[in-house]
């Protein structure tokens, strides 16, 4: 049976995503790995995470990257529909590591290659058995219908739910020490960017691996 591999908030920690990915065994030709958003801001390596993932998906494009808040923020203050959000939010951060990277040979600060990576993120991904988003979802909501802005932001409403929502929801952007493995979700945001672990899930057989 093929395999999911799915990867908590990164949020800039390039050396624990690293360490993560040498520990997963995931077979690319069979297997999916799905990225659950939320790649840059607040730790000190945004750029090297993002050049990372970029040449990981030129080598293997079937891989799956969901768009977090963050990313979210970062498009808006870029066309300036919304500075200070993303400024509060720690995207300072990911500004200093495009303006302070060596070797830039475009004008702009962030490579085109970039902005191609996060125009490419998608809301959701969904299998037979389990749903992929960032945040999470709204109760009695069909997936079509549900809010984007709710996708990449709701937490309580979201975390305390028992609601069924036909499929095991698995989630990133509220920071648990552990993951949390609830009957109906799963979150896997634990915090690396807070001196915790980067946390993967293996699916179905719900097997973690950290770094």
């Amino acid at each position: 049976m093929n395999k999911i591999f799915a990867i908590g908030d990164i949020h800039g920690c390039a050396d624990k995503l690293m360490a993560l990915m040498e520990k997963i065994p995931v077979d690319y030709a069979n297997d999916t790995l799905v990225f659950i958003g939320d790649y840059i801001d607040r730790g000190p390596a945004s750029f090297e995470v993002v050049d990372y993932l970029v040449e990981l998906k030129k080598q293997h494009p079937d891989i799956v990257f969901l768009k977090g808040n963050h990313e979210d923020m970062l498009q808006k203050y870029l066309e300036g529909t919304d500075r200070f959000t993303y400024l509060f939010n720690g995207g300072q951060r990911t500004l200093d590591s495009y303006l302070n990277r060596p070797n830039k040979s475009e004008s702009s600060p962030i490579p085109s290659n970039h902005l191609e990576f996060y125009q490419s993120l998608v809301l959701h991904y969904e299998t037979e058995a389990f749903l992929f988003v960032h945040a999470g979802l709204r109760e009695k909501v069909p997936l079509d219908n549900q809010n984007p802005e709710e996708l990449l932001w709701i937490r309580e409403d979201f975390i305390h739910s028992k609601f069924d929502f036909g499929k095991r929801i698995i989630f990133g952007h509220t920071p648990f020490a552990e993951p949390l493995l609830l009957s109906n979700k799963i979150g896997i945001d634990t915090g690396a960017v807070y001196g915790n672990r980067l946390t993967c899930v293996q699916l179905p057989e719900i097997i973690f691996f950290s770094a």
